[in-house]
């Protein structure tokens, strides 16, 4: 089935066992991300949609989660990143509050629309270590899906990077963080597994 079909979105989330309000709010979510990432692709050249969905698998299926917001959170991470006009459709179809986890999870020039200035990296990093439990740990899954997804990457410089990266950042931010839950624990261990596989070019 496409990634563009509302059923399989429901599907991957794992929507259809939820409560009455927890799948009225999938529908709604899974609307939104047709509409917001519908026309970008990824470097690799695939239909964005298909990154958000990898997320949610990972989330549910090797880590676990089974908290709908959680998975919604997943599934939209990249919403105003891709679109920040879109934080007023998603205020006003999925609350205020859901937006501002949206944008506390977002760089600040991907919602200011200008490109990326120095100063910005160490920003970025910042604001991801602060984020809450559920929020850091849908933007370690996002890490996870990424650097399994570098084979297929064509830019060079962003493999070496998303390597680099992993190393002086994400993975010490994970193991600082993995004794704050189960599902932080394990998205640990999945990102140290990373490091095995590329350590290769980790190296000097």
């Amino acid at each position: 089935m496409a990634t563009n079909d509302l059923s399989h979105i429901l599907t991957t989330l794992g929507a259809t066992a939820w409560p009455a309000r927890e799948r009225s709010r999938a529908r709604v979510a899974a609307g939104l991300a047709l509409t917001i990432y519908a026309g970008h692709t990824r470097d690799q050249g695939t239909p964005y949609l298909q990154h958000p969905l990898a997320v949610v698998a990972i989330l549910r299926d090797e880590l676990g989660v089974t908290q709908p917001e959680t998975l919604l959170l997943g599934l939209l991470h990249d919403a105003l990143e891709v679109d920040p006009s879109s934080e007023a459709l998603v205020t006003h179809q999925l609350g205020a509050p859901f937006a501002e986890r949206l944008r506390a999870m977002t760089p600040d020039h991907r919602l200011e629309k200008r490109p990326k200035a120095p100063g910005d990296e160490t920003r970025w990093r910042m604001k991801t270590a602060a984020l809450p439990a559920e929020e850091l740990l849908v933007r370690l899954t996002d890490r996870i899906h990424n650097l399994r997804d570098l084979a297929t990457s064509p830019n060079q410089e962003r493999r070496r990077k998303f390597v680099r990266n992993l190393t002086a950042f994400h993975l010490p931010l994970a193991d600082a963080a993995r004794r704050l839950s189960p599902h932080l624990k394990a998205a640990h261990t999945l990102l140290n597994a990373e490091y095995v596989h590329h350590e290769q070019e980790v190296r000097p």
